[in-house]
């Protein structure tokens, strides 16, 4: 599995009219088919009595792809739908379009552009992130090498999660994984061999 990944923010909406037609896009973060098809459930409940809730959603988990047209003619919604979230290179992560016939057919074209633009409005709302795989790494030293040590964190852009001020200083920090070894020879270097960082667990975190 990869390293990093691009994924959504957090939950967002967007809406246009087109042709008296209302399409309404619902975007979020979803991390397993069961996080995508709630989201897909609580639109549908909140849209009862919409014309269509076309959806689709991309997860890293087992590399999974679905989308519907949901009574849509075939291919004009649902496709277009996953097709922005593959062109934008997005996974874990479920969009729903909601539409409102407005009593004007929009023709095959008309509806591939409006559900590509609706998804592509609701997943500008919920922000594009990277998630990269990334050590917590701990590091523990005297108060004399700490300007040193928060220093060189912060050249590597490093996220400091906690420092504790007892007998000595105590650092945990969050680097991404590719980073490690380079950072680590670094600290090697500048405390002359007595300190080393020990990485303590290992998960996905933003980065910039």
């Amino acid at each position: 599995m990869a390293d990093a990944y691009l994924t959504l923010a957090k939950p967002a909406q967007d809406e246009y009219i087109v042709k008296r037609s209302r399409f309404i896009g619902y975007a979020t973060p979803a991390k397993t088919q069961e996080e995508a098809l709630a989201f897909l459930s609580e639109i549908r409940a909140r849209h009862w009595d919409a014309t269509h809730n076309v959806y689709a959603y991309i997860l890293r988990e087992n590399q999974i792809k679905r989308y519907s047209d949901d009574g849509e003619p075939q291919g004009t919604a649902g496709v277009p739908v996953l097709d922005v979230l593959q062109k934008e290179g997005l996974t874990d992560c479920a969009v729903v379009v909601t539409r409102y016939f407005g009593g004007i057919l929009l023709g095959g074209g008309g509806l591939v552009r409006a559900y590509s633009h609706a998804a592509k409005l609701a997943v500008d709302a919920a922000s594009v992130i990277k998630m990269e795989l990334c050590c917590v790494l701990f590091v523990r030293c005297g108060y004399s090498f700490y300007g040193k040590l928060n220093a060189l964190v912060a050249d590597f852009g490093g996220e400091v999660q906690n420092t504790v001020f007892d007998d000595a200083v105590s650092m945990t920090f969050s680097l991404p994984k590719t980073l490690v070894g380079v950072f680590g020879a670094k600290l090697t270097d500048a405390s002359l061999g007595k300190l080393s960082a020990i990485c303590t667990e290992e998960r996905f975190l933003e980065t910039k």
